[in-house]
Order: C-alpha cells, then structure tokens, then sequence
C-alpha cells in the first residue's frame, strides 16, 4: 500500500488532491494545522488525519515520528500548504514582514518538510515529491502576453515565493536521484487562496498533482509539469 502525506489537505487542492489518490487506493494522511480540520477532511474522505503546521518544526518532527512509528516509511510527499500574503497589493507597499510571512509557509516550509521526511521517503521502493508550484512564478510565462500570469495584478510574495519553490526542487531533484522530485503549476483554479476567481476547477486543478503523485521510478524529476506534461519555466 502507497503511504501519502499531503499537507494543506483539509480543503482545496489539498483536499481534491486527497480524494483522487484515496480512489487510486493510496493510503492518504490529510494533514492540517488543526485537529478539527484534519479529522474532518479525514472522516469525509476515508483517509487519515495528522495534526501538521509546516511552519512549526516540532510539529513537522512530530508528524515525522508519527508516520515513521505507524509504517517505517513514506511513499509520496505533496507539499501542497501555502499562503498568498494577503492579495494584490502596490509593490511599494510590500514589506519586509510581508515576504517573510510567506517564504516561510511556501518555501521554508518545505525545506522543513524535506529535513524531516527525507530519511522516510529514502526507505520507500518508489520515493515521490509533488510540490504545488504556480504559473505565476514562471519567467516564461509572466513574460508571455498569451498567458493569463502576465495579466495577473501584483502579487509581489506570492509569486517570488513560487519562483523559489521551483529551484528548491531542481536542487533536490539533483542531490536524490533515487526519488522523483517535481514541482506542479496546477493552472488557475477557484480555492480559497484566490477568491474563488481562478478558471478551472478544483478537480482539474488537482489533476496535475495526482498524475505527477502517481509517477512510477521511471518518472521524470526536477521538472516543472502542468495539466500539458512538462513545461519549460
């Protein structure tokens, strides 16, 4: 049996992401920061709640521990927990404390999940990484008059945070060639995160994640995939 950790799993992507590989027959722990998110998420989807705050080292130890004692191991990893520091906002008015905020759930925070979990996805025959990235951190494609990211209001954190979350996997992708490593941009879809104004659905959102969750040894790693394959960043 697959054994998955998402983080953020208790609504969203998270949650949608939770459902698919529950259906594939994955054993899923839907982490959250609370307890009452993590077992509602877990009792609606048939899976397993674990109290997790990836901006908490002891929570993410404690998670760690938690999953090493029940099964000695972890399949896949979906780094999926993320903030957008508060929406648009002028560039000027971003602080330092506003960045911060945010590299430190969507990028630092996935440097904590990696400390913590890597020894357990070493153990697995089939070691896989997802991390949920974004079009919007994409030289490419903010840079590209077609794409809806060069049409997107200034979202100074959130993006530069996903910028780095791209080069944290290609960094890890090289030090553990034995895992797949990959970033996903799920493409624009209605969460919570954005006020409902993305153009897809959760469901094709999380499409994305679930196919690059699923990669078998043979996989591709270090790359950046979206509902298309791989894409150049």
């Amino acid at each position: 049996m697959t054994i998955t950790l998402i983080t953020g799993a208790n609504k969203g992507l998270g949650f949608e992401a939770a459902r698919q590989l529950v259906a594939a027959g994955q054993t899923v722990y839907t982490a959250a920061r609370n307890n009452d998110n993590a077992q509602r998420a877990a009792k609606e989807l048939g899976a397993l709640p674990l109290v997790l705050d990836v901006t908490d080292e002891d929570s993410v130890r404690a998670a760690a521990a938690h999953i090493a004692d029940e099964h000695g191991r972890l399949d896949v990893l979906v780094n999926n927990a993320g903030i957008n520091g508060g929406g648009p906002q002028p560039l000027g008015e971003c602080t330092g404390a506003d960045m911060a905020a945010v590299l430190d759930t969507n990028v630092v925070g996935i440097v904590r999940m990696m400390h913590a979990f890597l020894p357990l996805l070493e153990r697995s025959s089939n070691g896989v990484v997802v991390n949920v990235g974004s079009g919007l951190g994409s030289f490419a494609r903010v840079h590209d008059a077609e794409r809806a990211e060069s049409r997107v209001p200034n979202l100074l954190p959130y993006p530069v945070s996903k910028a780095a979350v791209s080069m944290l996997t290609v960094q890890y992708a090289r030090a553990y060639p034995n895992l797949r490593i990959n970033v996903v941009d799920p493409g624009p879809t209605a969460t919570d995160l954005n006020r409902r104004q993305g153009l897809q659905t959760v469901e094709q959102g999380a499409a994305p994640i679930v196919q690059a969750a699923l990669l078998g040894p043979e996989g591709p790693t270090g790359t950046f995939l979206d509902n298309d394959g791989i894409s150049p960043w």
